[in-house]
């Protein structure tokens, strides 16, 4: 394969964009990326080998989410392979089916299976014939108030509407009574066709305090199929993560092992190859239920890296280029804890207010198993036109309760000046018991958080005041008592070194 053939276009910005540059170069790839006019001066552009003017200023949507533009301007450059990161078109059949018929490798799964599992009704009726349990529901979509009544009354309330096209809590309503079904049926269905184009819907029951657990798998063009662990992701705000970690303390290792093994017959059933995860809710009583697939790399992806040592990008490209998987199910284990912290542009204490404005000065402690993957550097503008995530702060640690410690020091020394961050909140829920013991869901923000939990206290003002003299004893400390990565490309991101282009 000559060096013509390896001109990556990731398409996409951000932390993500630098983290697949960082494996790709390592693979012999020529990184090239879009310079968003709504973006201009971006910290990504500084990593990459070539940068392509999108020119999108007077254009209603961004680059990002223009494939008959991508496509042109891919063409032009050359390019023989796309990755979309997560968001945007990575889950865009349309997307992955344009890159297949103009010879571009889309580095992800077929067109055919992005489309099957972002119908949630059809991936649910792959996940029967495998085998997966599944919440008790409407069995297809339900496109009539009468139909969604007769339902409802079957399985009982509460009830959950979901978009049967799409996610991230977008058409999805919880309905506990008779009376309030169809006020809140006409709404899901009209903010379903809005956001996806599409306004069908299917019915579950709604299991009241689930938690989120997320299996990562990989498979090859050949059949081959692994998973490497859960992810626990039920610290969440309206459906958005906003700490994950790796492995979920509510699993048994018989537990693990047996829905670890449900979500490798899942991806052989239907054929997949690339990363995926195979997601389920897990209620009170410890039962479990297939709830989606998504057929792209995670946000919390790093959290499996660091208990694995396995780069899921580097085989992401590796799968594309038709090479089978070397790794074997008994070559994995899960080594350590790994926590995710993902800092949002977002008032805590006004409801997570989008914040925009000018970062006047940004720091990020770094030693050995903290990992900063972050598109953000002092003078950075932060607008409203792209997501609100400045950066992810993951560390690793030999158990759990030394894992969040790590993350409590390192949030403490992070500092991020000129806009409000989410950083305050994360070091409330890391000292709360229900988080340390591992008693949270899904709904634990909602029910839970109140802004007043955020009004300073001594001991974080003292905390502040005296991070910046600590660090550098802690650091020693640090990099004194805690072993290297194997894998050195899965360790430190230093923030102040930029690749020479």
């Amino acid at each position: 394969m000559n060096s013509m053939e390896k001109r990556l276009l990731i398409a996409n910005r951000g932390e993500i964009a630098i983290r697949i540059i960082r494996t790709a170069k390592k693979l012999g790839f020529i990184c090239i990326v879009f310079q968003s006019d709504k973006d201009a001066n971006a910290y990504y552009l500084n990593f990459a080998d070539e940068i392509i003017a999108a020119n999108d200023a007077n254009s209603e949507i961004s680059i990002f989410l223009n494939i008959p533009k991508i496509i042109e301007l891919a063409q032009q450059y050359h390019i023989g392979y796309i990755h979309p990161g997560y968001g945007f078109l990575s889950e865009n059949p349309d997307f992955a089916q344009a890159c297949l018929e103009h010879n571009i490798v889309f580095i992800g799964p077929s067109p055919e299976l992005i489309r099957n599992m972002g119908l949630k009704t059809v991936a649910k009726e792959f996940a029967q014939k495998a085998g997966l349990p599944l919440i008790q529901g409407s069995e297809g979509v339900v496109n009539t108030i009468e139909k969604a009544q007769t339902i409802a009354e079957t399985i009982g309330y509460p009830i959950l509407l979901k978009a049967s096209a799409g996610g991230g809590g977008r058409g999805m309503r919880v309905v506990d009574k008779p009376e309030a079904l169809e006020r809140n049926f006409n709404s899901a269905q009209k903010e379903a066709l809005t956001a996806f184009g599409n306004g069908d819907l299917f019915i579950e029951k709604y299991i009241s305090q689930p938690k989120h657990i997320e299996f990562q798998i990989l498979g090859d063009k050949f059949g081959n199929v692994i998973h490497l662990g859960e992810r626990e992701c039920s610290l969440q705000r309206k459906h958005q993560k906003m700490i994950e970690e790796a492995p979920s303390c509510a699993l048994t290792p018989e537990k693990r092992q047996q829905m670890g093994q449900l979500a490798v017959q899942f991806a052989k059933t239907i054929g997949y190859y690339s990363a995926g995860t195979i997601e389920f809710l897990l209620d009170g009583n410890g039962d479990y239920y297939f709830m989606e697939m998504n057929t792209r790399i995670q946000v919390e992806h790093p959290v499996t890296e660091m208990i694995t040592g396995i780069d899921l990008i580097e085989w992401q490209l590796r799968i594309a280029m038709d090479e089978p998987l070397t790794i074997k199910q008994d070559d994995i284990s899960l080594n350590g804890w790994a926590i995710e912290c993902r800092i949002n542009a977002e008032d805590a204490q006004n409801r997570f207010a989008p914040e925009s404005g000018f970062i006047e000065s940004v720091y990020f402690p770094t030693s050995d198993k903290i990992r900063i993957e972050t598109g953000i550097e002092q003078g950075s503008v932060v607008n409203t036109n792209f997501d609100s995530m400045l950066a992810k702060i993951i560390v690793h640690d030999t158990n759990r309760q030394l894992a969040i410690e790590k993350m409590l020091r390192t949030l403490n020394y992070t500092q991020i000046i000129g806009i409000k961050t989410t950083i305050p909140f994360y070091k409330k829920v890391l000292h709360h018991p229900d988080f340390t013991q591992g008693n949270y869901t899904t709904k634990w923000i909602e029910e839970n958080y109140k802004p007043e939990m955020l009004y300073d206290d001594e001991e974080e003002i003292i905390g502040a005041l005296t991070a910046s003299i600590v660090y550098a004893l802690d650091y020693l400390k640090l990099a004194s008592n805690t072993p290297s990565y194997t894998n050195d490309d899965l360790s430190i991101w230093v923030l102040n070194k930029r690749i020479n282009k």
